[in-house]
């Protein structure tokens, strides 16, 4: 089952590879990358989807996967746990097979430590000067002649 959430997406063509991060919510995806926004739907039976995804350039850069920079591309795919693979083609570059690995991202909550999760600092007092065994004076670093590995 295809679940709502984030997805790290690795994506490629013969003409070159990228990845993203999508979000998959109530049917919709949402996503970007460092040129591209997404957008789409996608629908789910059992372990099969289906999906519509549309592509927007927000930043010049190189050239896309597709050759176009605004696609709209047909998928097909499967999922089983934490993961899917998918499918399919641009309708505007019939001949570019798309193909895409979408691998589930749980944002993980910090834990709650009670036993000093908060450290309260006592500016009243002093250092008294000493150092400890882990804080010894070292000699500043001075940048020597680099030398080569040995062949």
């Amino acid at each position: 089952m295809l679940r709502d959430g984030k997805y790290a997406a690795w994506f490629r063509t013969p003409r070159g590879q990228g990845t993203g991060i999508v979000q998959l919510t109530g049917g919709r995806i949402t996503g970007s990358d460092s040129f591209f926004t997404y957008g789409g739907s996608y629908q789910v039976d059992q372990d099969r989807f289906t999906a519509v995804l549309t592509t927007r350039r927000h930043t010049q850069g190189p050239p896309t996967v597709f050759g176009p920079d605004e696609v709209e591309v047909d998928l097909s795919g499967v999922c089983s746990g934490a993961m899917a693979t998918c499918s399919g083609t641009a309708r505007q570059a019939p001949e570019v097979l798309f193909e895409a690995t979408l691998i589930y991202s749980q944002d993980e909550k910090p834990a709650a430590d009670a036993n000093g999760a908060v450290v309260k600092l006592k500016a009243d007092k002093k250092l008294d000067g000493r150092l400890n065994a882990g804080s010894r004076p070292r000699a500043p670093f001075k940048p020597g002649p680099s030398k080569s590995p040995a062949s």
